[in-house]
């Protein structure tokens, strides 16, 4: 029996009233969906909805965020959730918006991401559900995510069997049709047999999870859509003589966010912004998502946050006023740390933000320090004898701060080298215990922003 959250009530202070589907379009959530006024019919009763998840790496990243929380919309309003990593499918390759082929990926590689995915996604759902019962102590009682991989039962799929028992439902010009297709088809080297046939193998996922579970939609991007459909087509051919069946499957697909900028979102730097602390720091994470433009975060804060709509129209309003205090970037920040990593990880942002971006160290201990660094290579741990007793040059020289004793001397005398916050012209200044924030640690600065953080062993 799956685990049960108790709560008491209903969600109204989360989605004013609204119904699902209208809740998910005022976030910026829905890219298309079929058939809606059937859809909006058809969740009038508890459903069961999946999302699939590539394991192409080891962690979560930001851009999964935007359909998981969409399947999460559906966690809380008592549907049940399905995961479904692609442990078979990873082993093929999407060719959805992708002009290349893709590199196959080694099998223990996938195997090995599947693990760890499991974990990230019932983490994200466990620390989700924190989240929304800290907004909404009201909740209705839901069923806890399920993850599947699709390995299970596509492993011992008999070719010969797969094809007279689903290949006969896919027509190819319909397949040809599809959009991961053409685009493939128009470039150079054109598309592999084994790319072609990724939908069946998604239409067929659909099909088990329809058949095994009674799954009626799929969430997915929205370059998913043909995927999706497939899925759909395939059900309908093989149950639609079957009595009770009334055609009632569904597709619901997200938007591809960009940034305004027209950058993929979900990148900082070139580099995937993950939600796995070890691969993205807390203060990173937090960051990357205070750094969001006034275009954006308006829709970031309806589509990545719980906050009522309302309550997101009125702070936008607010921020409009005053665009220089970031009120709405800060509360964004906030919301998604919180969600993804808890209290313990919004505060240890915090406190990491002060350190390198602040100018008040006053009220900062040695110990938050340190923890909100633990994963920053501008933290260094060290003696007492490669720290008391040395000039500051030499300090930010040996631990490479700068380049030299002599760029860092010069420093200095340009009242660029700091301790604490504090420039330190002289050249001979010498670092003792007292000057040590809590008599543990020293921040120093090179110029206005690269920070060396040196805390006793």
């Amino acid at each position: 029996m799956p685990l049960r959250w108790r709560a008491i009530r209903c969600t109204r202070n989360l989605h004013s009233g609204r119904d699902l589907l209208s809740e998910l379009s005022a976030r910026q959530l829905i890219a298309d969906v079929t058939r809606l006024d059937d859809f909006a019919e058809h969740l009038q009763k508890p459903r069961t909805i999946y999302v699939g998840v590539d394991p192409t790496a080891k962690s979560l990243h930001a851009g999964h965020l935007i359909p998981l929380l969409c399947l999460f919309h559906f966690h809380i309003r008592g549907h049940n959730t399905l995961a479904l990593i692609g442990g078979a499918t990873g082993l093929v390759g999407d060719p959805s918006g992708r002009m290349k082929e893709r590199s196959l990926s080694e099998k223990t590689q996938i195997e090995s991401n599947a693990i760890t995915l499991t974990d990230s996604i019932q983490q994200f759902f466990s620390r989700a559900t924190e989240y929304a019962l800290e907004k909404a102590p009201s909740l209705s009682t839901f069923t806890q995510l399920q993850v599947v991989n699709n390995l299970d039962w596509l492993k011992e799929l008999n070719l010969l069997d797969f094809l007279r028992s689903t290949g006969i439902h896919f027509r190819v010009n319909h397949m040809l049709a599809r959009d991961s297709v053409k685009l493939r088809m128009s470039a150079h080297n054109g598309i592999t047999f084994t790319e072609f046939a990724y939908q069946l193998l998604q239409g067929y996922d659909f099909y088990e999870l329809f058949r095994s579970r009674g799954c009626t939609i799929q969430v997915g991007g929205s370059d998913q859509w043909g995927n999706i459909l497939s899925g759909i087509d395939l059900i309908n051919k093989i149950e639609g003589d079957c009595a009770g069946y009334n055609g009632g499957c569904f597709a619901l697909t997200t938007p591809l966010l960009t940034t305004s900028q027209g950058e993929k979102f979900g990148k900082s730097a070139g580099n995937a912004v993950w939600l796995d602390e070890n691969l993205t720091s807390y203060l990173d994470f937090y960051q990357f998502f205070l750094r969001t433009t006034d275009a954006d975060v308006e829709k970031y804060l309806k589509m990545f946050t719980l906050l009522p709509v309302g309550e997101i129209d009125a702070i936008v309003r607010e921020h409009e006023i005053h665009p220089e205090r970031r009120l709405a970037q800060r509360l964004l920040a906030k919301e998604v740390t919180l969600m993804i990593h808890r209290k313990e990880g919004l505060e240890a942002a915090r406190v990491a933000t002060k350190v390198l971006f602040g100018t008040d160290y006053s009220t900062l201990h040695a110990k938050d320090i340190v923890k909100s660094l633990a994963n920053d290579p501008r933290l260094v741990r060290c003696t007492e004898d490669e720290l008391l007793g040395i000039t500051l040059p030499n300090i930010a020289a040996k631990f490479g701060l700068t380049s030299s004793k002599s760029v860092a001397r010069q420093l200095a005398i340009g009242n660029g080298l700091y301790l604490n916050n504090v420039p330190q012209p002289d050249v001979h200044f010498k670092l003792e215990r007292s000057h040590l924030i809590d008599g543990q640690v020293a921040i120093l600065r090179a110029g206005k922003d690269t920070h060396l953080i040196l805390a006793l062993r």
